[in-house]
């Protein structure tokens, strides 16, 4: 399977609270919910199409606990039957068992665990959130594509999808939309070490 992550993101690159005030107000985060007003009818048909190229999803604790509480109770989602039924596999030192069935619980030495599931037959191990979980990820070269939502807003704080000192990473622009809300999509293929170069030199 290709692992895609999938990341809201505000033009500061803040990852943290999308989708509402409470949603993640750790670190004293008081900004949630940012990503909201810019939803509209366009992204929610190119989210579905994407949740349709899923084989199984992957998540960080905190996100995967948030969605285990939510996605069971939201029957009537266009999305439900998706994603309550998809495998599911968390990331988590401090989870030992998890029933937001199904899902498998990893631990220990995770990239070496997701590139496990990597190789299974099927389409796309998504991550959906789960920023430090992605982070990771990325750096141990697993990930393959980015999907990121990027709303017209600046969030002032908050933790951020690459934040300083981050591992260094390629990438390739697949492509670009933007939506009536004003969201701007880029979907990005991972190259693996950036390229370097001076401005002005010959070729």
């Amino acid at each position: 399977m290709q692992l895609v992550v999938q990341e809201f993101l505000s033009l500061d690159g803040v990852s943290q609270g999308p989708g509402a005030p409470d949603e993640d107000t750790s670190d004293g985060f008081t900004r949630g919910g940012w990503f909201v007003p810019h939803l509209d009818e366009e992204f929610e048909r190119l989210a579905g199409t994407w949740l349709g190229e899923a084989d199984a999803l992957l998540f960080g604790r905190r996100t995967y606990q948030n969605f285990a509480r939510d996605w069971p109770q939201m029957t009537d989602h266009p999305f439900a039957g998706i994603m309550n039924g998809l495998p599911k596999y968390v990331a988590s030192h401090s989870l030992t068992e998890a029933d937001w069935n199904p899902t498998t619980v990893l631990s220990g030495d995770v990239p070496a665990q997701v590139a496990e599931v990597k190789r299974q037959p099927g389409r796309e191990l998504q991550i959906h959130g789960s920023a430090r979980l992605a982070q990771s990820l990325l750096a141990a070269g697993l990930v393959d594509t980015l999907r990121l939502a990027i709303a017209p807003v600046v969030v002032g704080s908050g933790r951020r999808l690459f934040p300083d000192g981050g591992a260094p990473a390629g990438l390739r622009l697949v492509s670009q939309q933007t939506t009536p809300g004003g969201l701007s999509v880029h979907v990005f293929a991972s190259t693996g070490l950036p390229e370097y170069g001076t401005y002005g030199s010959e070729a």
